[in-house]
């Protein structure tokens, strides 16, 4: 498999779609690749997104906030101790996964490329306590009956795009600060 953010095609079904064709790009990043981060307007808002989890003996509860707008998260508590049943390995992945998924959706309609669906696979390698994921890679299945061409020039434009990805690539200070956070 190719490497450093160069794409493999597979003709190979994942499955195929009913009367679609479909293409299946892999891309690799370990957090060396140069990652281009794109600019942003002045005219677009800047969004703050947060998250809360509660946990005692008693319950668990998560959610999570958009520009104010919150919404519980079903995240059961670990079946023997304390803690999510879920770790944040796995938030993280999915995080990568549903943020390419959204804006794979939202830059296919800026594109005018029609898509029936996709299925985004994030995986990474965490070597023990302490220590930051390495070899973070996704993976795209995306079903739409457009020219290959144009599902290429949009699965590279959600690359280009896709925030938490580029978060990732470009590193970002994380801040412990004093109970309540303001």
């Amino acid at each position: 498999m190719p490497t450093g953010g160069r794409p493999l095609f597979s003709s190979r079904p994942w499955p195929p779609p009913p009367g679609g064709r479909h293409l299946r790009l892999h891309r690799r990043y370990n957090g060396a690749g140069p990652g281009t981060t794109p600019g942003r307007g002045a005219s677009e808002a800047v969004m703050e997104i947060s998250a809360r989890v509660s946990n005692t003996a008693g319950g668990h509860a998560a959610d999570v906030a958009t520009a104010g707008s919150r919404q519980s998260v079903a995240v059961a508590a670990k079946a023997q101790g304390r803690g999510s049943a879920i770790n944040g390995g796995e938030f993280l992945m999915l995080a990568l996964a549903t943020c390419y998924c959204n804006d794979l959706y939202r830059e296919a309609a800026r594109l005018g490329i029609a898509i029936d669906g996709c299925e985004v696979v994030a995986t990474a390698r965490f070597e023990g306590v302490g220590l930051a994921a390495e070899d973070v890679r996704y993976a795209v299945r995306v079903d739409s009956i457009a020219p290959t061409a144009d599902i290429e020039r949009l699965v590279s434009e959600t690359d280009r795009v896709a925030e938490v990805h580029n978060t990732l690539r470009g590193g970002c200070a994380v801040t412990r600060v004093q109970w309540p956070l303001s």
